[in-house]
C-alpha cells in the first residue's frame, strides 16, 4: 500500500532549525503521526520530539548516534493513541539517498517500535537536506523498506516531493503553462490532486480552470442537482441537465474536453464520512461554498490531515429595491496550525450550529428560530457569474502562487485577498495574520479519529 507523509509549515521549520543548527553535523528528531487510512495511507505529523544535540554521543557530517532514553515514553504514547512513529535526521552534505549506516539504524530503531506498538503500522523514516527537501521510506515489520510516495509541507508555499520520476510527459496543451511557470510546475500540476467542494457559482469556474490548467486529479463534492436557477451561473450546464447531479454533469463536461484529468465525482454533502475521506486524500482543498457549516468542516479536514485550504467567498448585498449596496468577495489562504476562517471572523460557531440544525432537523430549527435562540440561515443569496468567475480565478491564482511563488514579496505576508466591485478595488491584506485558531490548534495531525473529525454529526453513509 503506498504511503504519504504530511507536515505543516511550522513543523517543517521547527525540524529544519533543529536538524541544521549551523555546525554542519547530523541531528535527529522523532515525531508521532496520525493516520488517514484508505487506498493511500497518509501519515500526518501530530507532535515533534527533537533529540537534544547534547544527547547524541556521535555527531559528525556523516553520522549521528543518539540516546534512546526518551524512546520508551514516546512509544507508550504512540501505543496509547494509535500513532505512527517517524524518525527524521539530516544530511548536511546534501546526500540525497539513505546510507548503509541509515539502514542499520532504521532496522534497529523500528524493531523496537514494532515490538512496543501494536498493529501493522506503518512507521517511517525520513531525511531532510539543507534546502529543506525531504525524502523518506516506510519500514515494514520485517525490516524491509518501501519509499514514501510523497512528502508534502502545507506552509506559506505548498511543497511536495514525490518518490521517483513524476509523470514525465507534459501534454501539448500545457505548453503555454510551461512557458509561464516552467517545466517543474507543469509536472507538479499534472501530478496534483485537488478537492473542489461546491460545484455551482464559484465551484464550476474553479473546476473549469483546474481542468484547463491540466491538474491531474479533481475530487468534486456537491450533493445537489442542477436546477433552473443554476443555468445563469454554472459553466457547461444546459437545460437538458436539470435534475442531474451537478458533479456528474461537470465530470461529463471534463470528459468531453478530453485533457486527461481524472475526475472523482462525489454527490454527497461534505458532512458525510465518504466525502470527508475523499477530500482528505487530496493535496489541496479549494472551498467554493457559502455555508458556514461546510467551511467549518473543511477547516477541520485541513487541520486533522495537515492540508492547505483555499477558500473563495462571494457576497452581494441587495438593497431590497432592485439595487445593491455592496458587491464583494474574498480569497483566504489557510494553513493548518495557524489562523482559521473562524478566528478571522468569516463565520461564527452560532452560524455553524444554525446551519447544522437546519440540515438535520428542520422542524426544530424553525422552532428555535421562532423562539429567538438562533439566527436565521441566509438562503439563496443572489450571485452572478461575472463575480463568481473573478473570485474563482483569484482563488486559482492563489494556488499557483503557493506552488510557484511569483509575488514580489514573501508568500508569508499574504493571507487574504479582498475585492469590491462597488469600491473598485482588489487588495491584499498586509496587516499581520490573526493568531492561531484556539479551537482548531490542538487537532493538528490527528488524522482518522472516532467520531470522524471529532464531530458526531459526520455520519457514516453508504459509499
Amino acid at each position: 500500500m503506498p504511503a504519504k507523509l504530511r507536515l505543516t509549515g511550522r513543523q517543517h521549520e521547527i525540524l529544519r532549525r533543529h536538524l541544521f543548527p549551523g555546525d554542519g553535523k547530523e541531528a535527529v528528531a522523532l515525531c508521532l503521526c496520525g493516520h488517514r487510512r484508505g487506498e493511500d495511507m497518509i501519515l500526518c505529523v501530530r507532535s515533534m520530539h527533537p533529540i537534544p544535540h547534547e544527547a547524541c554521543s556521535v555527531r559528525t557530517s556523516e553520522a549521528v548516534v543518539w540516546s534512546t532514553d526518551s524512546l520508551p515514553a514516546l512509544l507508550e504514547e504512540a501505543a496509547r493513541r494509535g500513532h505512527a512513529v517517524l524518525k527524521v535526521h539530516s544530511h548536511p552534505q546534501s546526500y540525497d539517498q539513505f546510507s548503509t549506516r541509515d539502514a542499520l539504524s532504521d532496522r534497529t530503531v523500528f524493531a523496537s517500535v514494532y515490538g512496543w506498538v501494536d498493529g501493522p503500522g506503518p512507521h517511517a523514516s525520513a531525511v531532510m537536506l539543507p534546502d529543506g527537501r525531504m525524502f523518506g521510506r516506510i519500514i515494514t515489520p520485517e525490516g524491509g523498506f518501501e519509499p514514501l510516495a510523497s512528502i508534502a509541507v502545507a506552509g506559506s508555499e505548498l511543497r511536495i516531493w514525490r518518490a521517483g520520476p513524476e509523470d514525465e510527459v507534459v501534454p501539448g496543451f500545457m505548453l503555454r503553462h510551461r512557458q509561464l511557470f516552467g517545466e517543474g510546475t507543469s509536472r507538479l500540476l499534472r501530478n496534483l490532486s485537488v478537492a473542489i467542494v461546491g460545484a455551482s457559482g464559484s465551484g464550476s469556474p474553479m473546476f473549469e480552470l483546474a481542468v484547463r490548467l491540466g491538474i491531474g486529479r479533481i475530487v468534486l463534492v456537491d450533493p445537489k442537482l442542477v436546477d433552473e436557477k443554476n443555468l445563469n451561473r454554472m459553466i457547461n450546464v444546459t437545460r437538458e441537465d436539470i435534475g442531474k447531479p451537478k458533479v456528474t454533469v461537470l465530470a461529463a463536461a471534463a470528459e468531453r474536453i478530453g485533457l486527461g484529468t481524472e475526475i472523482v465525482p462525489v454527490p454527497k454533502s461534505i458532512a458525510t464520512a465518504s466525502a470527508v475521506r475523499a477530500v482528505a486524500g487530496c493535496d489541496v482543498i479549494l472551498g467554493c461554498v457559502d455555508s458556514a457549516e461546510a467551511r467549518h468542516i473543511m477547516s477541520r479536514i485541513a487541520t486533522f490531515y495537515c492540508m492547505p485550504y483555499i477558500d473563495v467567498g462571494v457576497r452581494i448585498n441587495a438593497d431590497g429595491a432592485g439595487g445593491v449596496n455592496q458587491i464583494c468577495g474574498a480569497v483566504h489562504y489557510l494553513q493548518p496550525a495557524r489562523s482559521s476562517l473562524l478566528s478571522r471572523g468569516a463565520y461564527s460557531m452560532e452560524d455553524v450550529r444554525a446551519e447544522e440544525l437546519r440540515r438535520t432537523d428542520p422542524e426544530r430549527y424553525q422552532d428555535q428560530l421562532d423562539d429567538g435562540y438562533i439566527t436565521g440561515v441566509r438562503v439563496d443569496r443572489p450571485a452572478v457569474i461575472h463575480l463568481n468567475t473573478l473570485v474563482a480565478s483569484l482563488g486559482m491564482n492563489e494556488l499557483l502562487a503557493r506552488l510557484h511563488p511569483f509575488r514580489l514579496g514573501s508568500n508569508d505576508e499574504f493571507w487574504v485577498t479582498r475585492i469590491s466591485l462597488t469600491g473598485g478595488l482588489i487588495s491584499e491584506d498586509f496587516t499581520p495574520e490573526p493568531p492561531p485558531c484556539a479551537l482548531l490548534a490542538h487537532h493538528v495531525g490527528k488524522g482518522d479519529v472516532r467520531p470522524l473529525l471529532d464531530l458526531p454529526e459526520i455520519h457514516e453513509d453508504d459509499v
